[in-house]
This record gives C-alpha cells, sequence and structure tokens, in this order.
C-alpha cells in the first residue's frame, strides 16, 4: 500500500477522511468503498455513547479491521469536545506512527461541518491527511425535495441554524436559495424567522435525507420538534426561465 510520509527516519500512516454520505450505503463512492476496506484501521465518531451511523453506512466493507469509536459529548460547551478529539487523535497518532492508515468515517462529506476536520487539524503537523469526498446533507435533501440549489446567477448560503436572528434574517434575505442546518432545539426559533419573513410558503422540511424513515415536508406540514439530521431548504425566487 501507499504509505503517508517518514516521521524520524519511520515510515508512518496517512490519515484519511472518508464522506460515507447523509445515511444510505448505496450513496457510498466507489473511492469510499475502496479505502475504507483497504484501511488497517477504521475510526467513526459517536455521540455521547450511542451507534455510529457512519459506521452503520459503511457496515458492508469492513473487513475486521481494528476499530477506534471517537465518542463526543452533546454539550454545548467547547472544552469537554476538544478533551474528546484531543484523546481520539492520541489514539489514531499511536496506529499512525506504526505505519498502519486510519479511515476516519463521516457522515455527508469529511470537510462539510465534519468531525474529521478537528482530528486533522491535531494531526496535520505530524502525519499524511487525505480527505474522499462524500456527498452532503443539502445534496441529497436538495435531490430528494427536488429543489435546485442553484440557477444562472443565483447565490447559494449554508447557514447553521444555531445563528442568531438577525444574522438567519440577512443570510436569508441575501440570497437565492438557502440551506438551514443544524435544527434540532433551534427548529422552533428558526422556524419564526422564516415566518416572520413571510418565507415559509417557500421552505421545504427535510429530515433523516436518504434513510428508510426520511421525511420531506412543505415548512407548515413539519413537526414542532426537529431531530437532529434535519434541514430546511428555503427558495426565496423561482429560475426566470420556468
Amino acid at each position: 500500500r501507499a504509505v503517508g510520509g517518514r516521521a524520524g527516519g519511520s515510515v508512518t500512516g496517512r490519515l484519511i477522511g472518508v464522506g460515507v454520505g447523509p445515511g444510505a450505503p448505496d450513496l457510498l463512492t466507489l473511492r469510499a468503498a475502496r479505502v475504507i476496506e483497504g484501511a488497517p484501521v477504521v475510526a467513526y465518531p459517536t455521540l455521547a455513547g450511542s451507534p455510529s451511523l457512519a459506521r452503520a453506512i459503511a457496515a458492508a466493507h469492513l473487513r475486521g479491521q481494528a476499530e477506534e469509536a471517537i465518542d463526543l459529548p452533546m454539550t454545548e460547551s467547547r472544552l469537554p469536545a476538544q478533551a474528546a478529539y484531543d484523546a481520539g487523535a492520541a489514539r489514531l497518532a499511536g496506529h499512525l506512527a506504526q505505519g498502519r492508515d486510519v479511515a476516519v468515517l463521516c457522515e455527508g462529506d469529511p470537510m462539510f461541518y465534519g468531525s474529521f476536520m478537528y482530528l486533522a487539524a491535531r494531526l496535520s503537523a505530524r502525519f499524511a491527511v487525505e480527505v474522499v469526498p462524500g456527498v452532503t446533507s443539502v445534496a441529497a435533501a436538495s435531490a430528494l425535495a427536488r429543489l435546485p440549489l442553484g440557477a444562472r446567477t443565483g447565490r447559494i448560503a449554508v447557514l447553521p441554524g444555531t445563528l442568531p436572528d438577525e444574522a438567519l434574517r440577512a443570510g436569508l434575505l441575501a440570497h437565492e436559495s438557502v440551506a438551514v442546518l443544524k435544527l434540532g432545539r433551534h427548529f422552533p426559533r428558526v422556524r419564526a424567522v422564516v415566518e416572520a419573513l413571510g418565507l415559509a410558503p417557500r421552505a421545504t422540511f427535510v429530515a433523516r435525507a436518504t434513510l428508510p424513515d426520511q421525511e420531506v415536508l412543505p415548512l407548515a406540514e413539519a413537526p414542532l420538534a426537529a431531530p437532529y439530521f434535519s434541514l430546511l431548504l428555503i427558495q426565496r425566487e423561482a429560475d426566470p426561465w420556468t
């Protein structure tokens, strides 16, 4: 196999961020499948000890490799998560220093709000880093809802639902197409902002895109509470060519 580089005269492994897509296993790319199958070590995030969705997506391509679950706490404070990434990076560094490639599974795309970037930031000075892109939740939701993300000169924005109301309003008004992610407990507040701007009729709620229990609904029909894996797609204007 190809190796990542040399540290202190010894061959070291590569840290490979692998995007596994939004949920459906058949949206995993051929490159991602090949990397997962060939990696001596497979790592993945888990939230507060829950089963890893990333691992479940990639399960068919696991070949009995060593596995490293990196448990991330569900808290607003950054310090517990930073400590978890520090500890996870230290564990992965042990494998990399021994010359073993580590494939880090990441839902969606590793560089699109992905946990992989925090591990890479801690390890890239010592080890080679590669990234295998994946299908994002935004792309999957757009396909399911049959809503174009961009047309002609239309501007596209991706906004975290954690933004303050004023920042959300500014983003919504400045772009023709907007995806609002990270809804969760922020959904009622985000929904109120969208409704106050008169954009509710042009908003689509998508939850658990590509999974068996996926939902694609007009905002008016969306549930009061949004699951962790959900987003809003908002089109302020129709494509002028239609």
